[in-house]
C-alpha cells in the first residue's frame, strides 16, 4: 500500500531531492511557489487554479487559459459578465449546454454513471457536487436561507466530513442518477428563477451569510455568488464532458 499524507503541512518548505515521486497523486494541495528543477516531467497531468505557471523558463499560464477558453467558449464570456443581461445569457448558456451533456449521460447504463474514470469525480458525484455549490452560493448566500442543503449534496474533497455533516449533508449516500437529477432540476430552476427576476442593481447588493461554515466571512455581491456558481457549473461540465467520452469509449470497445 502506498502511503497516504492527509491533511498536513509536514512538507512545507521541505526538499526532495532524488526521490521517486511516480505515480504520486496530489489532490486539494496547496502547492503555491513550489520549484521543480532537473526533473522529468513525463506524461504528468495538472489541472487546478494555474497562474504564473513557469514550464522551462516560459510562462505558460496565458496559453492553457486561452486553449480553454477555445475548446469552452462559454468559458470565456464568464470573465465578461456585467449587467444582469448577461448573467441571464450566460445562464441560458449553461441550461442548454447541461442538457445536451445529460442526454450524453442518460444514454450510458446507469453503473457507468457511477463509475468514476481516473478518481475523479463520477457523472452524478458531479451533479450532486452542483446542487452543494447551488444551496451554498444561490439558497444561502443570495437568497438568506440559513440551512438550504439538501442530505445528497457533496462538498469539495477537502471539505471537513464533520461540518458537511452539521449541514445535514450524507457524504456517505448512494442516490441514483434519476434521484439526482429530481434535486439538480430543481436547483436549476432556483438558479432560473433569480436571474429572471435579476436587476443590474440587485448585482450590487451585499448578501449577509457565508456561502457555508468554514468559508471566508468576506462580504460578497449577488453578481459575484452567481458568478461563483457559473464557473462552477461551466468548470463542472467541462470535467464531465471529458469524463462522458472515456466512458462512451469503454462502451463502444464492449459493444465491439
Amino acid at each position: 500500500m502506498a502511503a497516504e499524507y492527509n491533511h498536513t503541512d509536514a512538507f512545507r518548505g521541505a526538499r526532495f531531492t532524488s526521490v521517486d515521486l511516480i505515480g504520486a497523486t496530489f489532490r486539494d494541495c496547496d502547492l503555491r511557489r513550489v520549484k521543480i528543477a532537473d526533473s522529468r516531467l513525463v506524461d504528468v497531468n495538472v489541472s487546478g487554479l494555474i497562474g504564473n505557471f513557469v514550464v522551462n523558463d516560459v510562462d505558460v499560464t496565458g496559453f492553457v487559459e486561452a486553449e480553454l477558453n477555445r475548446r469552452h467558449p462559454e468559458r470565456g464570456r464568464l470573465s465578461e459578465l456585467r449587467t444582469a443581461d448577461d448573467y441571464r445569457t450566460m445562464w441560458g448558456t449553461i441550461e442548454r449546454l447541461w442538457s445536451d451533456t445529460v442526454t450524453r449521460a442518460e444514454r450510458l447504463p446507469e453503473p457507468a454513471r457511477h463509475e468514476r474514470v481516473d478518481d475523479e469525480w463520477s457523472f452524478v458525484e458531479t451533479l450532486r457536487h452542483l446542487v452543494f455549490a447551488t444551496d451554498a452560493w444561490a439558497s444561502r448566500t443570495i437568497l438568506d436561507e440559513p440551512m438550504p442543503y439538501h442530505r445528497i449534496g457533496l462538498t469539495h474533497t477537502a471539505y471537513p466530513p464533520a461540518d458537511a455533516a452539521g449541514l445535514g449533508i450524507d457524504l456517505d449516500a448512494h442516490p441514483s442518477f434519476t434521484e439526482v437529477m429530481a434535486v439538480r432540476t430543481d436547483r436549476m430552476a432556483l438558479v432560473r428563477g433569480i436571474v429572471d427576476g435579476l436587476t443590474d442593481p440587485e448585482l450590487a447588493r451585499i448578501c449577509t451569510r457565508t456561502p457555508a461554515p468554514g468559508y471566508p466571512e468576506e462580504p460578497h455581491s449577488v453578481g459575484d455568488c452567481l458568478r461563483v456558481v457559473m464557473v462552477e457549473e461551466c468548470e463542472h461540465r467541462r470535467y464531465a464532458v471529458r469524463d462522458l467520452a472515456v466512458l462512451e469509449a469503454h462502451g463502444a470497445d464492449e459493444r465491439a
